[in-house]
């Protein structure tokens, strides 16, 4: 979980709205006790004031979670470092590390307290949980049982490729954009749902062109995006297989909508993208991208807002628009989100297994 929208990094805070705008309205109130009975496990993302967004694929359902996971101070200077973290989650959830999947993870903004969403099991069979790991590394299971919480329910999402109703999801000005398919002419859809939850619209079908793949497409998921802001107006950076980079402004993102985003970067084939977040460094702005083929990048947002987008085949693994250089020193990385300003808490595959550690930003 992989994203800008659980922080505002831009602004030097790790906080998806100023403390002044969380303070204009307690959106825990609309929250009411119930038991959260996920079907799978999804993606993560953070709201403000500690509100946990849970993707469930296989329910096509958006769960907002009141985590209470509001400390008072946050002089911590501590930084989340677990070794073998696979086999310390199998151990809390009762089984072994070749029996569960870490999905996604999403750092609190308030806390600093990192939230895993774990597949106990494999199959059609697994269960999913919650996993938090505190600034010190001590693990935990967050209890779902009478927890003030909402949901949303994806009418119209895919029911063929259910695990990809959702890929991700985050929160932007009051709103929660959901990626994922739907069972629409153009199945990629960018869902905008009004937070506090209100009536689930039908979402906005996308269409891209695929360098890699030399045309338009429809059909294929946005698989992460972060939120970045071009002058005055917000945008998502979105990232699919193989691997466009597309900006699309989030004002279109409309019920009903056909939105055709503009294809900003070319980053290879043969690639998917796992996870990624926008900062700022040396006043520069970034994208930080983990992904299956080609390490740890880091893309370069300058002329972002006048790129001409691409419309010619990009073939032969070749790159095009916006550049990136590869990350030296740093590799197997799975999943990463903000840690404040200046790190990032990066999901590392070794020899051994899975190993949660902190970096610098690059």
């Amino acid at each position: 979980m992989q994203r800008f929208f659980a922080l505002a990094a831009l602004a030097g805070l790790l906080a998806v709205v100023s403390p002044a705008q969380a303070a204009e309205k307690d959106l825990t109130s609309s929250l009411k006790k119930t038991t959260v009975e996920l079907k799978s496990a999804g993606p993560l993302a953070f709201g403000p004031q500690g509100i946990l967004l849970i993707g469930d694929p296989a329910a096509k359902t958006v769960y907002a979670v009141d985590t209470g996971d509001r400390p008072k101070t946050s002089d911590s200077t501590d930084l989340p470092k677990v070794e073998g973290i696979d086999g310390k989650v199998a151990s809390l959830l009762g089984t072994e590390s070749d029996q569960i999947l870490i999905k996604d993870l999403a750092v609190n903004p308030l806390s600093g307290t990192t939230y895993l969403s774990v597949s106990r099991g494999r199959g059609p069979k697994a269960s999913a949980a919650i996993v938090t790991v505190t600034r010190k590394g001590k693990l935990g299971e967050l209890s779902l049982k009478d927890i003030p919480s909402a949901r949303a329910e994806l009418a119209n999402a895919s029911q063929g490729r259910r695990q990809e109703a959702i890929t991700h999801l985050g929160y932007v000005n009051g709103r929660i954009i959901v990626a994922g398919l739907s069972n629409e002419d153009f199945a990629s859809t960018l869902r905008s749902i009004p937070f506090p939850f209100e009536k689930v619209n039908k979402g906005a079908g996308i269409k891209i062109f695929h360098g890699a793949h030399g045309g338009f497409e429809t059909k294929s998921p946005v698989r992460v995006f972060a939120q970045y802001k071009i002058g005055d107006e917000d945008h998502l950076l979105a990232a699919y297989t193989c691997t466009p980079l597309v900006k699309i402004p989030v004002k279109q993102l409309k019920p009903g909508e056909k939105v055709i985003g503009t294809t900003v970067a070319e980053l290879g084939n043969r690639n998917n993208p796992l996870s990624m977040i926008v900062y700022k460094k040396d006043g520069k702005d970034y994208v930080l991208m983990a992904n299956s083929s080609r390490g740890l990048m880091k893309i370069k947002l300058e002329g972002v807002d006048s790129i001409k987008g691409i419309t010619t085949p990009i073939k032969g693994g070749k790159t095009a628009g916006l550049t990136y250089e590869t990350i030296k020193g740093v590799t197997g990385v799975q999943k990463l989100d903000a840690f404040g300003k200046d790190r990032a808490v990066v999901l590392v595959r070794g020899k051994g297994g899975l190993n949660l550690q902190t970096i610098a930003l690059p």
